[in-house]
């Protein structure tokens, strides 16, 4: 199965609160980029996660609309800023041993999109997001444990295409 985690695309600097904080032009590009490269390479997601926080919905919204497919769509109010790494792979651990899906994106914040991909592998690599990054994660259902893939970023996208 292959889990991808990514952080949402630049937001606005102020809003009355920080769950309220929208994206700007260049953070709907940079979704927008990390969705294309998303659909030549993994194309569909059983299930995309994402945080309710108005910034990761319009980065998910921007993604999905460059995919080929979606089973489901599901706000999680665990995965946003300051929430705990270790509660959200109990809660995917929970929610892989009752559906069969193969392919999952969390859309979600720093610190939490690093500390999750350190939880998720065996080597607790913690990569930096840079906005509307993207970590891949090859995940064994019978470890509870991942292989660190990669991370891409629409900087890279757009220089290595």
């Amino acid at each position: 199965m292959q889990i991808f985690v990514m952080r949402h695309g630049q937001a606005q600097i102020a809003a009355a609160t920080d769950a309220q904080r929208a994206l700007t032009a260049k953070g709907v590009n940079e979704a927008i980029a990390t969705g294309r490269w998303l659909s030549k390479n993994a194309a569909q997601f059983d299930c995309v996660f994402v945080s309710p926080y108005l910034r990761a919905q319009q980065t998910a919204d921007a993604v999905i609309s460059e995919l080929s497919g979606v089973g489901e769509r599901q706000s999680l109010s665990i995965i946003t800023p300051d929430d705990s790494a270790q509660a959200v792979h109990d809660y995917l651990d929970g929610v892989f041993a009752e559906q069969s899906y193969q392919r999952i994106l969390i859309v979600s914040h720093m610190p939490l999109v690093s500390y999750l991909v350190a939880q998720l592998t065996s080597d607790n690599t913690m990569p930096i997001f840079a906005t509307a990054a993207v970590a891949q994660i090859d995940y064994n259902l019978q470890s509870m444990q991942g292989t660190f893939v990669g991370l891409v970023s629409p900087e890279t996208i757009s220089t290595n295409g």
